[in-house]
Parts: C-alpha cells; sequence; structure tokens
C-alpha cells in the first residue's frame, strides 16, 4: 500500500473528489474552502507591510545604478516596472472563442515587457541580487545608504563581488534575472536547470558568463542541487526559490505600483467594485508576493486565483491537501511535463502555501492545448506575444463565468459572482518579451492550428 503524507490516494479521493479530476489532467477549478478576510489573517503572518516598504525603499535607492548599467530604464527612472493595458479585442475574441460572455473590463499586466530579464522574475530574483550586493558593499564600507547608489557601475565594486557567487536553481526566468543582474555586477553566478528547461534560455545565461549546471530530473532536483553547491563556501550566496522572504518581497512591491496606475487609469477598487486578479502559479513565490501585496492594499476586495497547468498542478494540491510541499504532483501519479516550462514544478513552496493558505481565492488549472491557444488569440487581437505560461491567467474569466451557478461555491464564490458585472479582471502575463522569434513564431503556428 502506498501512503501519501499518512493516507492512501483513495483515501484523499474520499476527501477531497475533485482528485479523480486532477489525476486525469483535466482542466478544474477548486475554491479555497479555508479563505478568511484578509483583516484577520494578515496580522498573523511571518512577512509584514514593513518588509514591504522596505523592500520599495531599497528599489528606489537603486535606481540610480540601474538606470547607469542598464539604459533602457531611464525613461522610468531606474525602475523596473511593466505597462497595464485594456484588451478589448481580446475580451471580444475570447467571448467568440469560448462562446462565453465576458462582464466586467479586462486589464493585462505586461510583466512580458519587464525591462533586464523580459519576465516577473526581474521582480523577486533581480531584488534579491541587489539586497546580496548591497550588503556587501555595506560590510566593505563601500556603500552607505544615503550615497548615490550609481557608484555600483564602477570597477572596484566589480572587482570586490567577483568574489562571490550566487547560486540558484530555476525553470528558467528566475534564472535568466539572477545570471543577468548577477553578471552585471560582477558575481560570478551558477544556475541549475532542468535539462527539459528551454535551451535559448540556457544559451542566453552561457553568452552572459553565467555558469548552467543541467540536471535530467526536474526544478525541484535542480533546486537541491544547487542548495548544496552553495554549502560549499561562505562566499557563495543561494537564492532559495521555495523558501525566500527576499524574492517574496521584491514581487509585493508590484502591488504600490499597480496601484498607481489602476488609478491613473481610473478604475476604482471597492466591495461592489472588486479586483479580479489571475497569477501563474510555479512554485509560487511571484504569485504568492504579489497577492500578498495587493492584500495588503486592498484586503477583501481583491480576489486573488492562481493558475497551473493540467500536469503540474503543485500549488494546487498542496493547498487543497493543507500539506504544502509534503506532497508532489508525482505522488498523484502527474508527469509535470508541459509546455509552461516557468510553471513546471513538481513540488510547492510550503513559506509561500502558508502565507496564501487563507489569503486565495481559488485555483484553476489549463492544458497546454489552451495556453498555445490563448497565447496565438492575443497576438492575432492585441499584437502583444507572450510566452506559454504567461497565457496562462487569460482563461480565467471565462472559468469565473461558467462557473456562475447559484448553487456552485462558497459564500466568497457566489458573493463575487452576484458582483461580477462590476469588477475589473486583472490578468498578469509572466514572460515573454525575451523569447527568440523563431520560437515564438513556432509557439503561435501551433496555436493557430489549435484553434482551427
Amino acid at each position: 500500500m502506498v501512503y501519501i503524507a499518512g493516507k492512501t490516494v483513495a483515501e484523499w479521493k474520499r476527501e477531497h473528489p475533485l482528485l479523480d479530476f486532477i489525476q486525469s489532467s483535466q482542466e478544474v477549478l477548486w475554491l479555497n474552502p479555508r479563505w478568511l478576510p484578509a483583516a484577520q489573517v494578515l496580522p498573523s503572518l511571518s512577512v509584514s507591510r514593513a518588509e514591504v516598504v522596505d523592500a520599495e525603499q531599497r528599489l528606489l535607492r537603486f535606481a540610480p545604478y540601474i538606470q547607469r548599467a542598464f539604459p533602457e530604464t531611464i525613461v522610468d527612472g531606474g525602475l523596473i516596472e511593466s505597462p497595464l493595458r485594456a484588451i478589448c479585442e481580446m475580451q471580444e475574441g475570447m467571448q467568440r472563442e469560448f462562446d462565453t460572455d465576458i462582464v466586467g473590463p479586462m486589464l493585462l499586466k505586461l510583466d512580458s515587457e519587464l525591462k533586464i530579464s523580459g519576465s516577473i522574475k526581474a521582480r523577486g530574483g533581480i531584488y534579491e541580487v541587489l539586497k546580496i550586493a548591497e550588503r556587501l558593499a555595506f560590510a566593505a564600507d563601500m556603500l552607505e545608504a544615503h550615497t548615490d547608489y550609481s557608484v555600483l557601475a564602477n570597477p572596484s565594486f566589480r572587482k570586490h563581488f567577483s568574489q562571490y557567487r550566487i547560486v540558484v536553481g530555476s525553470t528558467g526566468n528566475l534564472g535568466l534575472s539572477i545570471g543577468i543582474m548577477g553578471a552585471k555586477l560582477g558575481f560570478q553566478v551558477s544556475v541549475h536547470m532542468s535539462t527539459e528547461a528551454k535551451q535559448w534560455k540556457k544559451d542566453k545565461l552561457r553568452s552572459l558568463g553565467v555558469e548552467v549546471v543541467e540536471h535530467s530530473s526536474d526544478y525541484t532536483q535542480a533546486v537541491q542541487a544547487g542548495r548544496r553547491e552553495a554549502q560549499a563556501s561562505d562566499n557563495i550566496f543561494f537564492v532559495d526559490d521555495d523558501h525566500s522572504r527576499d524574492l517574496f518581497l521584491g514581487y509585493a512591491v508590484a502591488a504600490s505600483r499597480l496601484q498607481g496606475q489602476l488609478e491613473r487609469l481610473q478604475v476604482s477598487i471597492g466591495p461592489h467594485h472588486p479586483l479580479v486578479v489571475y497569477l501563474p502559479c510555479g512554485v509560487g513565490g511571484g504569485p504568492g508576493g504579489i497577492a500578498f501585496g495587493l492584500k495588503l492594499l486592498y484586503g477583501d476586495s481583491v480576489h486573488i486565483y492562481f493558475v497551473e497547468p493540467t500536469h503540474s498542478p503543485s500549488m494546487l494540491l498542496g493547498l487543497m491537501t493543507g500539506q504544502h510541499d509534503a506532497v508532489s504532483v508525482q505522488d498523484f501519479g502527474l508527469d509535470n511535463h508541459t509546455a509552461a516550462d516557468g510553471l513546471a514544478v513538481g513540488r510547492p513552496s510550503r513559506f509561500v502555501g502558508r502565507v496564501m493558505d487563507h489569503l486565495i481565492d481559488g485555483i484553476y488549472t489549463v492544458s497546454d492545448e489552451r495556453l498555445y491557444q490563448l497565447l496565438s488569440l492575443l497576438q492575432d487581437s492585441e499584437q502583444i506575444a507572450v510566452e506559454p505560461s504567461a497565457a496562462a491567467g487569460l482563461f480565467g474569466p471565462v472559468v469565473l463565468h461558467r462557473s456562475g451557478k447559484p448553487d456552485f461555491g462558497d459564500s466568497r464564490f457566489r458573493q463575487l459572482q452576484s458582483v461580477l458585472h462590476s469588477s475589473t479582471h486583472l490578468v498578469w502575463a509572466t514572460g515573454g518579451s525575451m523569447v527568440p522569434r523563431d520560437v515564438m513564431r513556432d509557439d503561435y503556428n501551433r496555436g493557430q492550428m489549435l484553434r482551427n
């Protein structure tokens, strides 16, 4: 008899009938039965509003350096931020394509166009590298908080940082962010990746002088290998995607910046005008950090839905069972193979799972075929190109509208359905601008074939 966290599969299925559909890789919607009001949850969490403010201030201090090191950020004053766009044509196209009415405007947060590394990982990954650099520069009496951080681009700093190595395990985009920023500052960098990660991402890292270590197993094993490497020396810093507070806080800063963008678009958020946010989820740090930041700002007026591939629903299984990283998708017979490489995670972050346990509204899953269809439709309707994983959030409004039956879901979900007509749908596009043109063209063509 095989046991998973103390129970057989049959016992887990009796407790959670949705597992039958998850195990057969069907698209599902799970609503969180442990959801609680934000005012009740936030004070008890291990992360705080003060830490998010501290992260935001640190990024402001680094803005002069970012401008000097990456001139493309000058237009944004050295802040690494993405546009927010209404996608009316996409909304109309989805209504036709999926024969579903979508009420309330759809907005797209284009982290796919973030400067420097072209994905959501530019938020957390770059922030953690910058914090490491600041700490080392402070310790060496080379920098003070009130000085102009543009001096970090000077050769003396690069020479100092070259004594240190930064190590990370990554499905791809986090490795790109760590590698690009780490190499720019002068650090040695090692990125541990699965052999199944996108080849162009490995090639890009190696072109920057980053060491890429490939593993025949999946993301989880790559992280473990990176962790072992970092234990070999005090001069090695391990960016732990599973447990890092700094990654999480770097992502959380996105919320206050989004708030300003929504205000400029005159989008009001409140109990009768909720913000419904759809966030692609891998190990959980990116969507978890952003969700936490949004909850700090909007409380229960923001509804959070994560989305995962049907073959890699690790956060869904971790939250549904309450076991977090004690269970994996492989435990339940899923193979963790998906075209959404940034979401190909077999075991979720326990840290993020515990933070989101009572805050997240739900999780839905999408098939790879659906991802290709959506990215193709987005390119046709809005001339926006994203990678497969970044298209995952687009299906969220369809899922919610299709599930709008009076007898479906808990009271929180039924309350949302009653005000869905006055809601704003916010889809987070997590990556794409660095994808080579030939790869993007192949993805688009595959989507076209699936739609025809």
